[in-house]
């Protein structure tokens, strides 16, 4: 990631844990290959499994050393803290009812916690880790990847330097097909535990991917909803949880917002979409062709700004790696929130104050994320009716 007018002097890489992300679990990978992408972090430690057995047998095959790998986390938490050269910095890759207790665990201790979204299974405990998070000494970070991407950096900056105008409409989208069929019954182990609300809460598409696009459209505005309502469905027979969600949104400025978060439109992989219009102009992002930018001024032809290219400023220039023309995409988007994590970590460690620009979701996005969660499941058990968040 290119870093500008940065004068820090490093001391090797930053000592990384891990809690889940063992053998076949998908984003465990994803972690551990956005932590070293920039050489900012080494994996030293683990609990990587619900079993022992299986704990070992993923540190094993990753490399970690006997000694280091851990039946739970509550025994990392521990031993780690009382090693001289213990982890400085632990990454939460479990199912979501145990972001919470690890997570915990951890920041007791002042050790820095890096944790998948959404931010816990239940509002209780969101708040209660929100609580835990503001007295601990360490850092939290709630890797919303999405945020990450240069292209919403440069959508971010220039909604905050009125390119746009006043915000008026934005509609937000994250649809998939993955879930028309009931593949938690026939063995993915994706699958059956996002469709488990003692283990994915009480949010299925809304939780999973429809805190990506709510905590998006936050994002790159900076304004916050206010009102929703919400009509979730279950369309798969026997699922216990949503797998399709149409919100509205009412936020704080008067602009009205739309949210679609489906797992069952077929012919859909992963699509994340924003658009946000303003009263001097609009701008319009896909996930599946983050390196671009649609921006339309009012009453002028419409623009494509690309990663790196003519028009991109220095938001998006400080999280490119390479020259425009080369993709960078899901890894890389990533791979900056642990880039900025990594730079506000050593801030810490030097005693000096985060730098300004570093940018990434905090707990308090975490808990946004869960009240939007609550939201939409007390609005639709009111038949859609408007409720405040």
């Amino acid at each position: 990631m290119a870093i500008t007018g940065s004068t820090e002097v490093r001391s090797g890489p930053i000592r990384l844990g891990m809690v889940g992300g063992g053998k076949d679990a998908f984003i465990g990978a994803v972690h551990r290959i956005a932590a070293r992408l920039d050489n900012e972090f080494q994996l030293v430690a683990g609990a990587l499994s619900s079993t022992p057995e299986r704990s070992v047998e993923s540190g094993l095959a990753l490399g970690l050393d006997r000694d280091r790998i851990y039946g739970t986390f509550e025994e990392m938490a521990e031993k780690e803290a009382a090693r001289p050269d213990g982890i400085e910095a632990v990454a939460i890759v479990t199912p979501n009812h145990m972001h919470y207790p690890a997570a915990a665990a951890f920041l007791t201790r002042g050790i820095h916690v890096i944790c998948d979204k959404p931010l816990t299974s239940t509002l209780e405990d969101a708040e209660k880790l929100v609580k835990l998070a503001k007295e601990s000494a360490a850092l939290f970070v709630l890797t919303h990847n999405y945020t990450g991407y240069p292209m919403i950096r440069q959508a971010r900056e220039m909604v905050q330097n009125g390119e746009l105008g006043t915000i008026r409409v934005i509609h937000a989208e994250y649809v998939q097909d993955w879930l028309t069929v009931p593949a938690e019954k026939s063995g993915s182990k994706q699958a059956e535990w996002r469709t488990d609300p003692a283990r994915s809460g009480a949010g299925g598409a809304i939780g999973d991917i429809g805190t990506h696009a709510f905590n998006l459209l936050s994002f790159v505005t900076g304004l916050k909803t206010v009102e929703l309502a919400a009509d979730l469905h279950r369309f798969v027979p026997g699922r216990r949880v949503d797998d399709n969600a149409h919100i509205m949104l009412r936020l704080e400025n008067g602009a009205k917002g739309m949210l679609w978060a489906s797992q069952v439109a077929p012919g859909n992989e992963n699509g994340l979409s924003l658009r946000v219009y303003g009263d001097k102009g609009g701008i319009e992002w896909f996930q599946e062709e983050p390196n671009k930018l649609w921006f339309a001024p009012f009453g002028e032809p419409k623009r494509l700004i690309t990663r790196n290219g003519p028009g991109a400023g220095p938001a998006a220039a400080r999280v490119t790696r390479i020259p425009s023309g080369h993709p960078e995409g899901y890894l890389e988007g990533f791979a900056n929130i642990y880039a900025e994590a990594a730079r506000a970590i050593r801030a810490k460690k030097a005693g000096e104050p985060l730098p300004s620009d570093v940018i990434f979701p905090t707990v308090e996005d975490g808990l946004a994320g869960m009240k939007f969660i609550d939201a939409c499941v007390r609005s639709s058990e009111k038949n859609g009716s408007f409720v405040t968040l």
